[in-house]
């Protein structure tokens, strides 16, 4: 490779760390003895390594506890960064489809997951090239020969390395579907030469050259459907709010829900079932009261709270999802979101803190990530605390003139009752496409508080008990 095209890969790499407007992820896959190693390698010489992160992925025991897509999140690279996946989310959707652990359904179901996947970070500003090295079969296996018998790079050959020989043509055929399923403007595939005597360095440096250096397209467009789970809505409430609690009465159910809580959360840990609870309401509609008798019950070292607010720096220099996904508890843990992912359709809706295009495309984005929660086999509980306009001004007029409380009222709670009736719009257009099977939404009436958190535990308490019914 020419010194120039040397100099034109790493000067484009430092005017990305610059600009830090996007991210850029760079995926290697292929046949076995094609050289992605030596090609990686060599990428990360010429490269300033300091702003490149390669990985190569065996799960760990934290990866296999959380859901599947959550150990490609946790590494995607921040904005001004260069990330390199050897195999990626490919490699484990193409070998298990070669080895017959993964029927023609799952291994479809699986690129339609990693086109909705590539899509999402595309929309958020991650430029993404794909590469696939290619090795004709009898150079494959003279190659892996050469290696097995030289003592200093036998190490290089693995037993899947001659399995994956013997299954060359197998490899070759699921891999062209896989191109052929996965390609997108936004996410291209490029297939290089590989093996012994090739040189395909200098077509890699173009290609990432090119897309580093590409203006951003139109990011790719999502249905935003509605749900065909029949949703609650806030009009529900309209007609009446629940009569207040006899504090006696409150007293004797909250410490029986609480028991039961704290054996169900027993039960989720000794059975590894992690649980992620969601809250979200009108302001000063009592999510932390309700969340505090919640915890209450709980084992301390079980649990964790995540308050949601506005981004920090280091989440706002990654794609949206990544702050909540780094967030999900361990297979047998408890994560309590007090507000949520649900934020963008909320807040940063009504406020205007994102094109509407952003939002809407943020339903289907919801419903996808609620569903892998679901199929890793998560308690998913989303509780929707509402109160009437009359009720919350007594609340926060109740608040600024008590001292210890004062902290919890901001001037932008009084701004956000200006636009009561688009958030009612708002939150009822969340109801009606996030409301699905299993990712259902508790419209909880919270005009009185203690009846509010009993029905909240009792809430939490049926959607622990419906999940242990079930066979281990």
């Amino acid at each position: 490779m020419k010194a120039s095209w040397r100099l034109e890969l790493l000067e484009a790499q430092l005017e990305l760390a610059r600009q830090a407007s996007r991210s850029v992820v760079l995926l290697v896959t292929g046949h076995a003895a094609a050289g992605k190693a030596a090609l990686i390698n060599e990428l990360n010489h010429r490269l300033e390594n300091r702003l490149t992160e390669v990985h190569a992925l065996v799960p760990s025991s934290e990866d296999r506890e959380r859901p599947y897509w959550w150990r490609f999140w946790r590494r995607l690279p921040a904005r001004g960064r260069l990330g390199v996946f050897v195999h990626g989310w490919y490699g484990d959707a193409l070998f298990a489809r070669a080895e017959q652990r993964l029927g023609p359904g799952g291994f479809a179901d699986r690129l339609a997951d990693i086109r909705a996947f590539e899509a999402e970070l595309a929309a958020e500003g991650v430029t993404i090239l794909k590469v696939w090295m290619d090795i004709e079969p009898e150079v494959q296996g003279e190659h892996l020969k050469t290696l097995w018998q030289d003592p200093e790079q036998a190490w290089q050959v693995k037993d899947h390395d001659w399995q994956r020989h013997l299954q060359h043509a197998v490899i070759d055929q699921l891999g062209s579907e896989m191109r052929a399923a996965t390609d997108a403007t936004h996410s291209p595939w490029y297939r290089l030469p590989g093996g012994p005597g090739t040189q395909p360095f200098k077509q890699l440096a173009q290609h990432l050259v090119a897309a580093i250096t590409a203006p951003f397209g139109e990011p790719p467009a999502e249905a935003t459907e509605a749900t065909q789970h029949a949703a609650p809505s806030l009009k529900h409430l309209a007609a009446g709010h629940s009569g207040a609690l006899d504090k006696s009465d409150y007293r004797q159910r909250l410490a029986e829900a609480q028991a039961r809580l704290a054996r169900n959360a027993r039960e989720l840990q000794q059975r590894r079932i992690p649980l992620v609870l969601v809250f979200e309401g009108q302001d000063a509609a009592g999510k932390g009261g309700s969340i505090h008798r919640l915890t209450s019950a709980l084992d301390a070292r079980q649990y964790r709270v995540h308050q949601i607010g506005p981004p920090s720096d280091e989440e706002l220099a990654h794609p949206w999802a990544w702050r909540f996904w780094r967030r999900l508890p361990l297979d047998g843990r408890i994560a309590i979101f007090d507000r949520s992912w649900y934020g963008r359709v909320l807040v940063e809706r009504v406020e205007g803190l994102v094109p509407p295009e952003t939002w809407q495309r943020a339903y289907s984005e919801i419903r996808r990530f609620e569903r892998q929660l679901l199929a890793h086999g998560a308690v998913l509980g989303k509780l929707f605390l509402a109160i009437d306009k009359d009720e919350q001004k007594q609340r926060f007029e109740a608040r600024a003139a008590t001292p210890h409380k004062r902290h919890k009222l901001t001037d932008q709670d009084w701004r956000n009752r200006e636009r009561w009736a688009e958030y009612c719009q708002a939150i009822d257009d969340v109801f009606m496409h996030t409301h699905q099977q299993g990712a259902d939404w508790a419209l909880i009436d919270a005009n009185d508080k203690r009846r509010a958190r009993i029905d909240v535990l009792e809430h939490v308490n049926r959607l622990m008990e419906k999940r242990l019914l079930e066979p281990r």
